[in-house]
């Protein structure tokens, strides 16, 4: 379930919000529970086509607790907006107490049931299941994925009404839970955009847009569900290096329950009173958020007007959006870059079967110094190259006539393998690198590829760092980590205190991106949210395939395989191709084929940044 607007939604947006009879399906319950005896999996629900809603039906009257205990976890698969339908199989008191949105727990199949007879006897006037099963993920309160692992094991509570006879759940666990098919049929994954709070573009100077992701219901009005995520302001995750330009306590006006764009594509958003007395260009920032985050989900949208007090505010259009804030997947690279069996920084003029290359001007194309790695800055105006034994590091123009002048950083590391990694450029012009000696780790910091090196803090870093990348909005780092022997991807955020002399730059709460994965072997960002990996399960093969920052995989996750990669080359400007290295040399993957091979030679491959 895709994220970035660049790519294409890997589902597509329902657009239609009245459904003919024919396309609601109801979901009977009819599947059987036992009473007691073995564990049995609930089935997940047929995946539907995108158009089709699925709704439950209600109890039946005379309906025993295992029929009300499947009817409860089927209606938590089905596109009721409210969960009514669920809440009509709990008794009022649990109705009023449970509280579906603060949790969903994903299994990797539907919750099993098995019915414990300690806990009551059907004849008589309570009754026990314990649902189980092995955790796949957790959504939380604020639409946030986080990867899971364990068993879930959790009681539902049953008890027969005196009056009535009718059996209804009295107690249950918080939240909702599902089986993985479900999570994928009912959910996707879509950006809400703030600003970094303490970095700019070096191109523009504007602020940078930062994608924070979540996951919706996806046939529950969805463009509502991400404009109120938005409204209720960042995740906790991404808090702490992001800002909002919507003041403290804005929210739709009251009543608007829906919204949906106009037939020219423009959608107004009516806000309360928090919003009416804002600057112009405090109210364009709030625009293109609006802007960026209905685009993830329905890439038509083209223009956003903000209404306050009932009174208009501002408009902002697609062609403006960028005047006011920069977003990453906009930079579009002229070239893609490799090094070369000589050893030279080369690059590509044009994709394809017919790309022509060329070395590049300056000193790391002549093949004077030569070269293990490079990043060149997001502007292509300067490079970062790493020495062919990995102990030095130069930084300089790719413009002819420059010279290589004087290393800025050096390795002390004993042997290649501990020396330097292939660095990489932020959105704002600094540089990042690590250096793997095994007496003095670190992850260094340049500013503007210059000065002396800052050492970046990594609490909670176990194991050492084998690749970096840094996000266009420079507030996201990935780092493949190598620990006894396993390489994973992890996923930091990366806070500045600018407040002293120099800065301090620390990357915090370090998260999987591939928890399935035993090897990463490359990687490279490839959208605003989401990256390409190559990697393996244990005991598996060599895979490439998209992962999300938050560890999620898109449903069309999986390309083409490769065997001994070397590199991996995306941007975050999707519509550019993916290019790799192997053993066959520089090869490119075009749209629904294979990879093919471009360059007998080619050791790395890499786009700007």
């Amino acid at each position: 379930m895709g994220a970035d607007r660049e790519g294409g939604r890997w589902r597509t947006p329902v657009r239609g919000t009245a459904y003919a009879v024919c396309g609601v399906v109801l979901l009977a319950g009819c599947a059987s529970m036992p009473d007691s005896g073995d564990l049995r999996g609930v089935e997940s629900t047929p995946r539907q086509e995108t158009q089709v809603r699925v709704f439950a039906l209600p109890p039946r009257d005379d309906a025993p607790p295992a029929e009300i205990v499947q009817g409860f976890l089927e209606a938590l698969t089905s596109d009721d907006p409210g969960y009514a339908t669920a809440r009509q199989y709990l008794t009022p008191s649990a109705s009023q107490l449970w509280k579906p949105e603060r949790s969903t727990t994903v299994l990797a199949d539907g919750p099993a049931t098995q019915a414990d007879r300690p806990g009551g006897r059907e004849d008589g006037d309570d009754f026990t299941f314990r649902l189980t099963g092995s955790r796949v993920a957790t959504i939380d309160a604020q639409q946030s994925y986080t990867p899971a692992s364990g068993d879930y094991d959790q009681t539902v509570h049953l008890t027969r009404d005196k009056k009535s006879g009718h059996w209804r759940i009295d107690s249950l666990p918080e939240g909702v839970v599902m089986g993985k098919s479900d999570f994928q049929r009912n959910y996707m994954s879509l950006n809400k955009y703030y600003f970094a709070s303490h970095t700019t573009s070096a191109r523009s100077g504007q602020p940078m847009a930062v994608a924070d992701p979540v996951y919706v219901r996806e046939r529950v009005d969805p463009t509502t569900q991400m404009v109120n995520s938005l409204l209720n302001g960042p995740t906790r995750w991404l808090r702490p290096v992001v800002r909002s330009s919507f003041p403290t306590g804005t929210a739709l006006s009251k009543g608007v329950t829906a919204l949906a764009p106009d037939d020219q594509n423009k959608l107004t958003v009516p806000l309360n009173d928090k919003a009416a007395r804002i600057g112009h260009g405090k109210c364009e920032e709030m625009a293109a958020q609006l802007l960026f985050t209905l685009q993830s989900l329905n890439p038509t949208v083209d223009e956003v007007e903000i209404r306050a007090g009932g009174n208009p505010v501002c408009s902002l259009v697609e062609e403006r959006a960028g005047t006011v804030a920069e977003r990453g997947a906009e930079d579009r690279p002229d070239y893609l870059y490799f090094i070369d069996a000589r050893h030279r920084l080369v690059r590509m003029t044009n994709a394809g079967d017919s790309a022509s290359s060329e070395p590049v001007p300056g000193t790391l194309g002549d093949g004077t110094k030569p070269l293990r790695s490079v990043a060149v800055a997001r502007d292509e105006h300067s490079a970062a190259g790493v020495a062919l034994d990995g102990k030095t590091l130069y930084v300089t123009s790719t413009v002819a006539g420059n010279s290589l002048g004087d290393p800025v950083l050096q390795s002390k590391g004993k042997t290649e393998a501990d020396r330097l990694t292939t660095p990489s450029w932020d959105g704002q012009g600094d540089l990042w690198v690590a250096d793997r000696d095994p007496a003095d780790p670190r992850l260094l910091l340049l500013e503007k590829g210059a000065g002396e090196p800052l050492e970046v803090l990594t609490p909670g870093l176990d194991g050492r760092i084998n690749t970096v990348r840094v996000a266009a909005d420079g507030v996201r780092i990935a780092l493949v980590v190598d620990r006894n022997g396993k390489q994973s991807l992890l996923i930091g955020r990366i806070e500045r205190d600018t407040s002293g002399e120099r800065p301090t730059v620390a990357v915090q709460e370090l998260r999987s991106a591939t928890p399935d994965l035993e090897q990463v072997t490359a990687m490279s960002w490839a959208g605003e949210n989401r990256l390409v990996v190559v990697g393996r399960e244990a005991g598996g093969v060599e895979q490439v395939q998209y992962v999300q920052s938050d560890g999620s995989i898109p449903e069309t996750g999986t390309l083409p395989g490769l065997t001994e990669v070397t590199s991996i080359a995306a941007s975050e400007d999707s519509e550019a191709p993916l290019f790799a290295t192997s053993k066959e040399g520089l090869l490119w993957l075009p749209g629904g084929s294979g990879w093919r091979t471009l360059k007998e030679t080619g050791s790395v491959a890499f786009y700007p940044g």
